[in-house]
C-alpha cells in the first residue's frame, strides 16, 4: 500500500522545517525554499524542452544541486549542525562557468541588451532565469536577517542565473531564433 501525500498538518497555516521546528508557512525560510522549489520545476521544464544533450545533462545536474540549496534551507539552521545534509562546493560554481564559457566560444558577441524571446525554449529559459533571481533576493533576505545562509548558496544561485541566460542565447542560436535587440526609445 502506499503512502498517503497529504498529513494534514499543514492546515492551520504552520509547517516543520528539518530537524522539527515549527514556522508559519509565511516564514521566509519557507518563501526561500518554496521559490528554488519552483526553480527547480521550471529548470526541469526547461530540461524537457532543450534541443542540445549535453545541456540537459547539465540542467539535471543543476536540478540535483537545487535540491541540495532546497535541503539546506529547510533545515532549522541551529540543528543543521548535527544532520547529515548535503552541501554546495566550489567546483559547482566553477562547472557552471565551465559550462558558460563553453557556449560563449561559439555565440556571437552581444552588441547590447537583448530582449527575451524569439523562441518558446529561449522564453522558457529567460522565466527560468528571473526565477533563479528572485530564489537568490529571497535567500539574501535570510542572510541579511541573520537566519544562517552559507554564502554559496547566493554564488551559487548567482552564477546558475548567468548560467541559464547563456542558455537561452545558446539555444536560441542552435534554434536558428534570432536575438532581439533591445532598442531603448530616446
Amino acid at each position: 500500500m502506499s503512502m498517503k501525500i497529504y498529513t494534514k498538518t499543514g492546515d492551520s497555516g504552520s509547517t516543520s522545517l528539518i530537524g522539527g521546528t515549527k514556522v508559519l508557512k509565511s516564514h521566509l525560510r519557507i518563501e526561500s525554499y518554496g521559490t528554488v522549489d519552483e526553480l527547480n520545476s521550471y529548470v526541469g521544464l526547461c530540461r524537457d524542452l532543450l534541443f542540445d544533450e549535453k545541456g540537459k545533462l547539465v540542467l539535471q545536474e543543476i536540478q540535483d544541486r537545487l535540491f541540495t540549496i532546497g535541503a539546506a534551507l529547510a533545515c532549522d539552521p541551529e540543528k543543521e549542525r548535527k544532520m547529515l545534509i548535503p552541501d554546495l562546493h566550489e567546483e559547482d560554481l566553477g562547472y557552471l562557468e565551465e559550462e558558460m564559457d563553453r557556449m560563449n566560444e561559439v555565440l556571437p558577441e552581444m552588441k547590447s541588451f537583448i530582449l527575451p524571446g524569439g523562441h518558446p525554449t529561449v522564453s522558457h529559459l529567460h522565466v527560468a532565469r528571473c526565477v533563479c533571481r528572485r530564489a537568490e533576493r529571497g535567500v539574501v533576505r535570510l542572510q541579511q536577517e541573520s537566519m544562517e545562509v552559507e554564502l554559496i548558496i547566493v554564488k551559487y544561485l548567482n552564477r546558475l542565473s548567468d548560467y541559464l541566460f547563456v542558455l537561452a542565447r545558446y539555444e536560441g542560436m542552435g534554434l536558428n531564433a534570432p536575438e532581439i535587440p533591445w532598442k531603448p526609445r530616446m
